[in-house]
């Protein structure tokens, strides 16, 4: 019944990963820079066919981790399987709303934008370049053993129910051991669980189970799984993806929203680049960016060896520039894990990382630092529309050249960012006819 709920495509299950946290700090943010121009389209996690979502807000040593669960299949089939670095109990843990995810990757999504060209025989007209010049830019189941197994090392040392989730909290000594008791007790794990469990274990880290209690699901009404968010507190900032390998053979997308009230926030242990930005391409991707995106993004990745994480945008949640959404209110901030929203000396900063991992590239779970800086960045795209009506002066003819130059830049750009062919590319675009002006006209 329930798994009617979800539309499945594939049988699929899934852990879906863990995370710890670091101490972030405090400090005020710069005002924001401003240009002209508005925002038409967004690269979210809609994009993505496997994409993980996951927002940490975090101050002090204290976290709230809000996990989304894409997860397609049987719900029946659904394993939900954190390590976490202290015992959870009830009061820690809560149904999120899915919304506000949905706000946040909006929020913080790579944007297009776009201009028009004044005319330039209009007296006050301002010519492209020095516009250019002159415009701010932002700087760049059922019953489960209530007792212990002794035998297989595994401790039950919580239990209890959320909204639609059955939870339990385990202590275990051996991987095996681990691996064993959550298949006699109906958890669907995948071959080869044991060898990515066994790390967490010599860590001593207890793992948080959720599973899907379908009855209470039936009584929620929703369509889809709902997000669960955890409160705890450690010093640790990593985020164990190897758990959410054992499901995948291919690549994964990965979405990360780390809201700090300091700064910035990057990885350790792989290199963290910012993805291409600021760069003006033809004006036919506005009906064809989701492809553009992508292609740009996958380009990217191969590039970078597939060895990094990409910043995709780093903002104070006070403003944008453009905005792809606006920003989010108090309230909000706090259904999204910022507990200390209200404070009116602590802003709050976010910054998107996007993984692209697989078991090869991607050997280690990620590590994070947060720093001061506080510059804003975000991945966006520029269309400029030039101007199509009567040029009759000889402005408009200077004008009219440069802007097939433009437009023949702007392929280029194109055809490097995405591996494009280029002369499909030129064959798709609008270029600008020159009108030639009479030389009687160029003396007036």
């Amino acid at each position: 019944m329930a798994d009617q709920h979800i539309q499945s495509s594939r049988n699929m299950k899934k852990f879906i990963i863990a995370f710890m946290s670091l101490t972030l700090g405090l400090i005020l943010a710069p005002p924001a820079w401003a240009f002209c121009g508005f925002y038409v389209a967004k690269a979210d996690a809609s994009l993505y066919n496997r994409a993980s979502q996951v927002i940490i807000a975090r101050d002090g040593k204290r976290t709230v981790l809000t996990m989304s669960n894409d997860y397609q299949g049987e719900l029946k089939d659904f394993a939900l399987v954190v390590p976490v670095p202290t015992l959870i109990k009830e009061e820690q843990v809560k149904i999120g709303d899915s919304k506000i995810i949905e706000r946040v990757d909006a929020f913080s999504s790579p944007r297009l934008v776009q201009y028009f060209d004044e005319n330039p025989c209009e007296e006050n007209r301002r010519v492209y370049e020095d516009s250019m010049r002159n415009r701010a830019v932002p700087a760049p189941s059922a019953a489960i053993a209530q007792r212990s197994d002794r035998s297989l090392g595994v401790t039950v040392e919580a239990k209890f129910s959320v909204g639609e989730y059955d939870i339990l909290v385990l202590g275990a000594k051996e991987s095996d051991g681990l691996e064993t008791w959550l298949r006699q007790n109906g958890y669907k794990v995948p071959q080869g669980a044991a060898s990515l469990l066994q790390p967490y274990i010599k860590q001593k880290l207890k793992f948080f189970v959720a599973k899907v209690n379908l009855k209470e699901f039936d009584k929620t009404g929703f369509q889809s799984l709902r997000p669960l968010m955890i409160a705890y507190e450690s010093p640790r900032f990593m985020l164990p993806i190897r758990l959410g390998m054992m499901n995948s053979k291919g690549e994964q997308d990965l979405l990360v929203y780390l809201l700090s009230p300091r700064g910035q926030v990057e990885l350790t242990n792989y290199r963290s680049v910012k993805i291409p930005s600021d760069a003006e391409i033809p004006e036919y991707v506005e009906k064809d960016f989701k492809n553009f995106y992508t292609s740009m993004f996958g380009k990217s990745y191969e590039r970078e060896s597939k060895k990094v994480g990409f910043l995709e945008y780093a903002w104070d949640m006070s403003s944008c520039d453009p905005c792809s959404a606006e920003p989010l209110t108090p309230e909000e901030l706090k259904k999204a894990g910022v507990f200390w929203a209200g404070d009116g000396s602590k802003r709050v900063f976010i910054s998107r990382i996007h993984v692209r991992y697989t078991r090869e590239k991607f050997p280690e779970d990620l590590q994070f630092q947060e720093t001061a800086n506080r510059e804003f960045f975000q991945g966006r795209y520029v269309i400029r529309h030039p101007y199509r009506g009567e040029t009759k002066c000889s402005a408009g003819e200077t004008y009219g050249n440069n802007v097939r130059k433009r437009q023949e830049k702007e392929a280029q750009t194109l055809a490097h960012l995405t591996g494009w062919d280029i002369n499909k590319i030129r064959g798709k675009i609008n270029f600008l006819r020159v009108e030639s002006v009479p030389w009687w006209r160029k003396l007036w």
